[in-house]
């Protein structure tokens, strides 16, 4: 951060933000998602449903991952780098007054987080199951097929 400027800086403070309140909202998600839609979706073989359901089987290990890991690593590290921002504003404007800029830049970056992340939980309350799919999408992507096994006759 101390090689950057301060617009790329806020920029990164932004993306942190918004990875936070993303992955919070997935972690909500989870931990509020029925299973029942994703069984039968599953009954008819539909990929990211199945893969869906093995998430919400485990839905409170998916949740404490997305909330307390991801989500809160993300929120420390935006404010590490807002205080970074605030130094380099002193270094390059000494005459700015330090508590009034650490104070604005600490403040509207818990302003954000907060807001984002309470905004985010109705959200992801609202639109689980939604959520709770396009997870399982994404996850299905990477999976492997099973293989074929090959037919009797040699073909």
């Amino acid at each position: 951060m101390s090689n950057l400027g301060i617009l790329p800086a806020t920029l990164i403070v932004i993306a942190l933000i918004l990875l936070g309140v993303i992955f919070d909202i997935i972690g909500v998600a989870f931990a509020s998602c029925d299973q029942t839609p994703f069984i039968a979706m599953s009954a008819k073989k539909i990929k990211k449903a199945t893969r869906a359901l093995k998430l919400l089987k485990n839905a409170e290990v998916v949740s404490n991952i997305c909330n307390d890991v991801i989500g809160d690593v993300c929120s420390i590290v935006s404010g590490a780098a807002g205080a970074a921002i605030v130094a380099k504003i002193m270094v390059s404007s000494p005459s700015v007054s330090e508590i009034v800029i650490s104070i604005l830049i600490s403040s509207v970056t818990a302003a954000c987080t907060v807001a984002g992340k309470a905004l985010g939980k109705g959200f992801a309350m609202n639109k689980n199951v939604k959520i709770v799919e396009t997870i399982g999408a994404f996850f299905a992507l990477f999976e492997r097929s099973p293989k074929t096994k090959p037919r009797k006759g040699g073909k």
